[in-house]
């Protein structure tokens, strides 16, 4: 099995993890602070596309490593 395979299988799970993470921590500072919903989405929103374009560049990395 090439290495390449196994890389992105942990990266996805990585991304997978993080935007758990993500969601998670900013549904419980919204339950504590209602009023703050728009300004954590968009922080939110911000993290996950941090998370996913990581994973992308892993993506790729495995097609020019490979």
């Amino acid at each position: 099995m090439p290495l390449g395979i196994i890389g992105l299988g942990l990266a996805a799970l990585g991304a997978t993890i993080g935007n758990g993470l993500v969601v998670s921590n900013i549904l419980s500072a919204i339950a504590r602070q209602p009023e703050l919903e728009n300004k954590l989405r968009t922080y939110m929103f911000l993290g996950i596309a941090f998370i996913e374009g990581l994973f992308f560049i892993v993506l790729a990395m495995t097609f020019v490593l490979k």
